[in-house]
């Protein structure tokens, strides 16, 4: 009998310690960020492949959206439900005309904590991304585009022609892997890249831009205006890197996600 009280006295105090040490490794760890992907113009969600094994190794929660990469408005609207619909804080990365988006995602959300920027427009109301991407010298993507696609409803779709995809997209990607980029990559319409913006999330959410100094799709001191302008918290340019900077420097575009969500984490 007095085995059995005492069996009974000390089960009870290891399942209370026990208890108390996940309580106290709960309050420790805060629940990570899931990480939104957003991709640009000319790509698809697995131009995040790279970083998204980067970020599931540090054991983020990662959702790739697919863009539609139809119009700004309807682009954002459609990222903001995927926001409203995941559990729990969520830092928000566009590339390229994904800054855009994600610009005009928040909807004033609380639950979206930093946004980072990887080669990415970051526009003022008003502005677009056709107009940014030739404000500053450098740019060279106009010549480099196909003959567009017009729908029947008069949509015209733009694309790279896919023997200079490489050198305009993604020069510091591999020949082999590029052309695979180009054979996959997914159209935008023209009207997306002359729609103006509306009233830009970086104005109140922290933001962190990452870019490459050899981007031909939106030149370097486009990138840097844009950071500068949007008080970005952490700007890293990659020397050399082309405009998919997370293609060719994953962990670079890992770690400054990370910095946005441990500085951000609730």
């Amino acid at each position: 009998m007095k085995t059995f009280k005492f069996s009974r006295v000390a089960a009870a105090l290891i399942t209370g310690a026990l208890a108390l040490g996940a309580a106290t490794a709960s309050f420790a760890a805060p629940q990570k960020a899931t990480v939104v992907l957003v991709h640009g113009a000319f790509a698809d969600a697995s131009s995040w492949n790279g970083v998204i094994a980067g970020l599931k190794a540090e054991g983020y929660p990662v959702v790739a959206v697919a863009n539609p990469l139809r119009s700004v408005k309807t682009d954002s609207d459609y990222v903001a439900d995927i926001v409203e619909h995941t559990p729990g804080p969520v830092i928000l990365v566009g590339h390229s005309y994904g800054g855009s988006v994600i610009s005009n995602a928040v909807h004033d959300s609380k639950k979206v904590k930093a946004l980072v920027y990887v080669a990415a427009f970051a526009p003022e109301k008003g502005e677009t991304a056709f107009e940014l991407s030739g404000r500053y010298p450098g740019g060279t993507l106009g010549p480099t585009l196909d003959k567009p696609v017009v729908s029947k409803d008069g949509v015209t779709d733009l694309y790279i022609q896919q023997d200079k995809f490489n050198a305009q997209f993604a020069a510091d990607v591999s020949p082999k892997d590029a052309q695979l980029m180009a054979a996959g990559q997914r159209p935008i319409t023209e009207a997306a890249l002359k729609e103006p913006s509306g009233d830009p999330a970086w104005k109140t959410v922290p933001s962190y831009f990452i870019y490459g100094s050899a981007d031909k799709n939106i030149p370097e001191a486009a990138l840097k205006f844009m950071a500068d302008r949007a008080g970005s918290k952490e700007t890293v340019d990659v020397k050399g890197a082309s405009h998919v900077v997370m293609v060719s420097n994953p962990a670079r575009v890992v770690a400054i996600i990370n910095d946005a969500a441990k500085a951000n984490a609730q």
